[in-house]
């Protein structure tokens, strides 16, 4: 007997579980608030400013989206099927010789910032040159063919913003290559993004892939939803005069669309859509906005931060911020 109770007050005490509150959960709050109080909010929202702005909303997600689906899924294939040995194979030996073949390696192999970290960290577990890695970090992003339809598709009143922005990112991701060639130290890059690791680990390629897909469809299409946001905010609260007056102020022009693409952090598969709404605006402050979003911003530097430590970022965001807008000028100054 007193065996018996030993062993059931050995016994530990379930705990009842706790409520956890998802977002799937709150979207459903959400909707049931929407549909309770459905004549008040027609009512109060039926106002010119708000239908303006929701119509830009709209245009601009319902445009950006079908690039970003296709985006995420060939970025998925790629991490899927494609080893990442298979471009280190492909480069040359010589490292400055390999930068600019790893930039244009970009058009083949379309992703979202997002995902270019991981790949780039990838390639240097591989043994590739972290120089080479980070060039296709830069340059995948921007120079692939969803991105550029995606441009040709916003612009289609501009159509050599395409080329300009082609040739200022592929140029911003060699300089970058050249410049870690020359003054990069490993040191400045943590040991865990540098271990080596096998290629493969056991788990499904279809597995990896609907994951690859699903996280990169998660992060871009939350920053797709913020930048129509935005661009229907900046539609209908900046005053026209405003954007006139920084568009006749081309320097002051440049400096304000680069510091907002650092801080908007769009997806370079939607950002073009953002950029285009900007109409009051000549065209090379937005290339400025186009190549400097995909080489640096918020998200890339907490990103960045997280995979090669916080000495690497502190280091390459700022170089790379001056470089991009450097590349956007010498591009604009070529095609427009």
């Amino acid at each position: 007997m007193t065996i018996t109770g030993e062993i059931r007050g050995s016994r530990p005490r379930r705990t009842p579980p706790k409520l956890r509150v998802t977002s799937l959960e709150v979207l459903c709050v959400v909707l049931v608030v929407a549909l309770v109080f459905q004549d008040w909010l027609v009512s109060a929202l039926d106002a010119p400013v708000l239908r303006t702005a929701s119509t830009v909303f709209v245009a601009v997600c319902v445009q950006a989206l079908p690039f970003l689906v296709l985006g995420v899924l060939i970025s998925g294939a790629i991490a899927a099927f494609v080893p990442a040995s298979a471009l280190r194979r492909l480069l040359p030996r010589r490292t400055a010789l390999a930068v600019p073949i790893a930039g244009v390696a970009g058009v083949a192999l379309p992703g979202c910032e997002c995902a270019s970290v991981p790949v780039a960290r990838r390639l240097m577990q591989q043994g590739v040159a972290p120089a080479v890695a980070l060039s296709f970090l830069l340059a995948a992003p921007a120079v692939n063919p969803i991105v550029l339809v995606s441009t040709a598709v916003a612009f289609r009143d501009a159509p050599l913003m395409v080329p300009a922005r082609f040739l200022g990112s592929l140029l911003t991701a060699v300089v970058m290559g050249w410049l870690w060639v020359r003054f990069g130290k490993a040191e400045w890059i943590a040991e865990r993004a540098l271990r080596r690791l096998p290629d493969h680990d056991g788990t499904s390629r279809w597995v990896v892939f609907a994951e690859t897909a699903r996280h990169d469809l998660v992060e871009a299409g939350g920053f797709l939803v913020l930048g129509g946001v935005f661009a229907a905010a900046f539609n209908v609260l900046v005053p026209a005069a405003w954007m006139e007056t920084l568009g006749a102020q081309v320097v002051l022009g440049i400096l304000v669309m680069a510091l907002l693409a650092v801080v908007l952090a769009l997806c370079s598969e939607a950002d073009a859509f953002v950029a285009v709404s900007m109409s009051a605006l000549p065209l090379l402050p937005r290339l400025v906005f186009l190549v400097v979003g995909p080489a640096v911003d918020v998200k890339l530097i907490a990103l960045q931060a997280g995979t090669f430590g916080r000495s690497f970022a502190a280091r390459f965001a700022p170089v790379t911020f001056v470089v991009a807008i450097a590349s956007a000028l010498a591009a604009g100054a070529v095609f427009l």
